[in-house]
């Protein structure tokens, strides 16, 4: 995943992006399935719908960049979750203009949030 401006020089929205996408794909991959799963007492959702939100929010995000028609993604199983929202983000940060990057940020914190 390219972290550098059109001229080779390290952008630092992007490198921010990246490294908070890693982390929370980290996060993800190694929480228990049943604690992504699970619905939050007084909520109807659980952290993987929230991940999952997440994910199609960035693919719609990188696919406005990159000028492409939003797709549903497809909906993996819970142990995917982490490795979809990888691809998903990284499309963003290659592709994304700073407003792309600044909604992505934002999605990766209330993923971040709900973990």
């Amino acid at each position: 995943m390219s972290t550098t401006d059109e001229l080779g020089a390290p952008d630092p929205r992007r490198t921010e992006l990246s490294r908070l996408l890693a982390l929370q794909t980290d996060r993800i991959r190694g929480l228990p399935l049943t604690r992504l799963d699970r619905v939050r007492p007084g909520g109807d959702t659980s952290a993987a719908d929230v991940v999952r939100a997440g994910a199609q929010e960035l693919a719609d995000l990188a696919a406005d960049a990159e000028g492409q028609p939003h797709r549903p993604l497809p909906r993996l199983a819970t142990h995917g979750l982490g490795d979809q929202l990888a691809v998903v983000g990284a499309d963003v940060v290659r592709h994304g203009d700073d407003a792309a990057l600044a909604a992505a940020h934002d999605v990766l914190l209330r993923v971040r949030s709900a973990l």
